[in-house]
């Protein structure tokens, strides 16, 4: 394990605990010489995420559309910033460098990638852990949605393992160490 990539919002309106769970989860990465990977902004959470990061000596990389850079929503003192021409393709690039997801607390974008990257895991094209960490409860609603989605047979219950919640970003190393196996044969069983 060497990247992680860190789904997260934007803005700057929210909860100062989330902005303190969010600098404890960049310094635990950077502490691991863990690599981050995410969005490229310079706001809310996300410069939350790398300015904690750089300041504990990690390294961080922003994927980010130029459209964003022409706004100058982007961060300036990232380790590296890869310039991209889609939302699409800036969610493509950051899941496949990725070798594990960790999704904080965040508004549409952050709930859309993360709802992404957990059907590609469902078609075996993302085989890699998915933690989404649960501050304060933030993510409950959500949970119960996709626990519903099984219990109303739209997905299988194997597909409940496709995910790991925790409740803050202590728990996080340990959630995607112990996370089930999971292999590009997900899409023989991915229909029902």
């Amino acid at each position: 394990m060497q990247t992680i990539c860190v789904y997260c919002a934007s803005s700057s309106q929210v909860k100062p605990s989330y902005f303190k769970a969010t600098k404890r989860l960049g310094k635990i990465l950077a502490g691991e010489n863990l690599s981050i990977v995410y969005g490229g902004g310079s706001m809310g959470l996300m410069g939350e995420l790398a300015d904690s990061t750089l300041a504990a000596g990690g390294k961080i990389t922003g994927v980010i559309p130029r459209f964003m850079c022409d706004v100058e929503w982007n961060h300036t003192g990232l380790t590296e910033l890869i310039l991209v021409d889609t939302m699409h393709e800036r969610k493509e690039k950051m899941a496949m460098m990725a070798d594990a997801v960790v999704a904080l607390p965040g508004g549409c974008g952050t709930l859309e990638e993360l709802l992404e990257v957990i059907t590609w895991k469902r078609l075996g094209i993302f085989t890699k852990p998915i933690v989404i960490v649960n501050l304060e409860g933030y993510f409950d609603a959500l949970v119960t949605m996709l626990n519903r989605a099984v219990d109303e047979h739209f997905m299988r219950d194997e597909h409940r393992r496709m995910w790991e919640v925790v409740e803050n970003p202590e728990e996080v190393l340990g959630a995607i160490r112990n996370s089930d196996h999971w292999d590009s044969n997900a899409r023989n069983f991915a229909a029902l």
